[in-house]
């Protein structure tokens, strides 16, 4: 079974800079396109970004140039990192793979706040 283990959250003020990670138990990480996500309370997930195993990237237009998604395949590694952060973008964030699995990690809490 594919693990997911997100981490680097934590509390920034608004501005700053956070860099998350997920780390991916999965032999074939490399051809898998790859996504985070992010869920507050009361709401679902929604979807922030996609990067494809060839490195094609796409942005939710709320995050699009402050954030960048990006990859390290020989460390099965995912990447979020987020710049000029905003208290709207508090949220435990989550990653994973397309098509989805039908299971999530556990996430790493974002706190934006002054």
């Amino acid at each position: 079974q594919v693990q997911l283990v997100e981490s680097g959250g934590g509390l920034v003020q608004p501005g700053g800079s956070l860099r998350l990670s997920c780390a991916v138990s999965a032999p074939n990480f490399s051809i898998n396109a790859m996504v985070w996500f992010r869920q507050t309370p009361g709401k679902g997930r929604e979807w922030i970004a996609t990067i494809t195993h060839n490195g094609d990237t796409n942005y939710l237009t709320s995050v699009k140039g402050r954030f960048t998604i990006s990859r390290d395949n020989a460390k099965h590694t995912l990447y979020l990192q987020m710049n000029s952060l905003k208290p709207e973008d508090t949220a435990v964030y989550y990653c994973n793979k397309l098509p989805l699995l039908n299971y999530w990690g556990q996430g790493t809490q974002v706190t934006v706040s002054a």
